[in-house]
């Protein structure tokens, strides 16, 4: 973003973008991004809009819509199922 983002912005990432939000990076203009299709989890969401991720390959260099091109991993209704009976137990 170019800009600093509303805060009815930013909390509209923080709903889509929840902590756990698994995603993987298409692109990013960075020196230090990681390679695209690195896949990452998402931790936070800053105020200004910037999402905090750990990436799988050990970095965790933030990710800034509009800027920054990845998308949303969605995992297979199978495993989604799984995890909710891991997480009853």
């Amino acid at each position: 973003m170019n800009r600093i983002p509303s805060r009815e912005q930013v909390e509209r990432l923080r709903q889509r973008y929840p902590a756990g939000t698994r995603i993987i990076l298409h692109s990013m203009d960075d020196a230090q991004a990681p390679p695209p299709g690195t896949m990452g989890t998402v931790v936070y969401v800053d105020d200004i809009g910037q999402l905090g991720v750990e990436w799988d390959n050990g970095s965790a260099l933030s990710l800034i819509p509009g800027e920054d091109s990845f998308s949303k991993v969605f995992a297979p209704e199978k495993e989604k199922q799984k995890r909710s009976r891991d997480l009853e137990r």
